[in-house]
């Protein structure tokens, strides 16, 4: 429910803007997509941080600040608004936001498990139209386009939304944080217990923390070496394992598209159909067709 996923979240119900659609993430942190027409919004402030990109229409949106404003020249840019600032705006078109909330605590909890350092007295900066390769290809691509309540896409948006948190720490706060290298794959013991914990939650909705949890390292670390050892991120590894199984099933039982669909792990037979598409080039049944 909407409300439920941002009730910690009530920045923009001081506004006109339409809720598209929500999403609470991973230790309560969440996403919002937000549409808005025409408004002028006064004194708007929160007690968490937000993270804003514009997916469309950001030339028709301007902070105000006293008699200056501040504008975009594109469609998309980003926005960093800290806790307890104090905004004004015009809307003056149509314009599509992608919200990301967080808090002082996700900020500490990160850097603590990836930089081990102390997370406490993080001041992030305030960004107005700020144009960022990164943030607007995970915000208008990985996260927009993801179906925010499939389990299998939580995967990738945890993902995304640790990269975004990261980048944001290194290049939009006070912090003098390190450039993070990689420094090499799980051992093979780790490896082996977590392709086997995948394989046997296969059908099942999974998390970047259930993985993490048996090779008893943080969702980053593990994520990162994860990658380095099987040169897939996690969510792509997991994907191409139930197409696989999908694949077999297809080709060796006479299981319906909803059965293997949900044998797989995939919510419905047109998700599983869609995503077997993209990956395939054909469709399941001119799958089963070529191979049954």
């Amino acid at each position: 429910m909407p409300i439920d996923t941002l009730s910690q979240y009530p920045r923009m119900n001081q506004t006109q803007a339409q809720l598209v659609g929500s999403t609470r993430l991973k230790n309560g942190m969440a996403l919002a997509r937000w549409d808005n027409q025409k408004d002028k919004i006064e004194n708007i402030q929160s007690d968490h941080h937000t993270l804003s990109v514009y997916l469309q229409g950001a030339g028709h949106s301007v902070r105000r600040q006293g008699s200056h404003t501040i504008g975009s020249q594109t469609s998309n840019s980003v926005c960093l608004m800290p806790a307890s600032l104090v905004t004004n705006w015009d809307v003056t078109g149509p314009i599509s936001l992608l919200h990301f909330y967080f808090s002082d605590t996700h900020l500490r909890q990160l850097i603590e498990q990836v930089w081990d350092k102390d997370g406490r007295s993080v001041q992030l900066d305030e960004i107005d139209f700020a144009q960022d390769a990164l943030l607007t290809q995970l915000f208008c691509t990985t996260l927009s386009q993801s179906n925010w309540q499939d389990p299998l896409d939580q995967l990738a948006l945890d993902s995304a939304t640790q990269t975004a948190l990261i980048h944001t720490l290194r290049h939009y706060s006070q912090r003098q944080l390190p450039t993070l290298r990689p420094t090499g794959g799980l051992p093979g013991w780790q490896l082996k217990r977590v392709v086997e914990f995948i394989e046997q939650h296969v059908s099942q909705p999974l998390t970047l923390t259930d993985m993490a949890d048996v090779t008893g390292l943080s969702d980053y670390h593990f994520a990162r070496m994860f990658k380095q050892a099987t040169g897939y991120p996690p969510h792509r590894y997991v994907l191409h394992r139930r197409l696989s199984q999908a694949q077999q099933l297809l080709a060796q039982t006479g299981l319906t598209m909803t059965e293997i669909a949900f044998h797989c792990g995939f919510g419905s037979s047109s998700h599983f159909s869609n995503r077997f598409r993209a990956e395939t080039g054909i469709s399941p049944s001119t799958y089963r067709a070529l191979n049954h």
